[in-house]
C-alpha cells in the first residue's frame, strides 16, 4: 500500500483547478485506489484482513486460477475499490481528518499505472 496523496497534490498544482472534482482510479483489475489513514498498523490490518478474506493459496482453490495464478488479487481489489473521488477546494484536495489516498497492489505481476483526472475552474 503506496500513498500517492503527494503526487495527487502535484498533479492538482500543475492543473490550475481551484474548485471541483479530482478523479484517481487503478488502472488494472487487480491493483486498488482507496482513502484512508496513513497508519502503518491499520495498514498491516488491511493486509491480514484481505489474506484472510482471499487467501492467495491455495491456488487450486478458485476456478479462476490457470494460466494465472491471480484470483485473490482480484478479489482484494473488488473490496478494495477501484477509485476515488475527491473534491477540489481553493486548489487543495478537501480531505476529512487523516484521510490520504492510497494505490494497493495485490499482484504485482505486470507493470501498473494510476490515472488522475481533475475537473473544473
Amino acid at each position: 500500500m503506496i500513498n500517492i496523496t503527494p503526487q495527487v497534490a502535484e498533479a492538482l498544482v500543475a492543473s490550475g483547478i481551484q474548485e471541483g472534482f479530482c478523479l484517481v482510479n487503478a488502472m488494472h483489475i487487480t491493483a486498488s485506489v482507496f482513502i484512508n489513514d496513513n497508519e502503518s498498523g491499520l495498514h498491516a490490518d488491511f493486509e491480514k484482513w484481505l489474506e484472510h478474506l482471499a487467501p492467495e493459496k491455495p491456488h487450486s482453490q478458485y476456478r479462476h486460477n490457470g494460466a494465472e495464478d491471480n484470483a485473490d488479487a482480484h478479489l482484494k481489489r473488488s473490496i478494495m475499490g477501484r477509485e476515488v473521488v475527491v473534491a477540489v477546494s481553493k486548489g487543495q484536495l478537501d480531505f476529512g481528518p487523516w484521510e490520504q489516498i492510497f494505490y494497493g497492489e495485490f499482484d504485482g505481476q505486470r507493470a501498473k499505472r494510476v490515472l488522475i483526472k481533475i475537473l473544473g475552474e
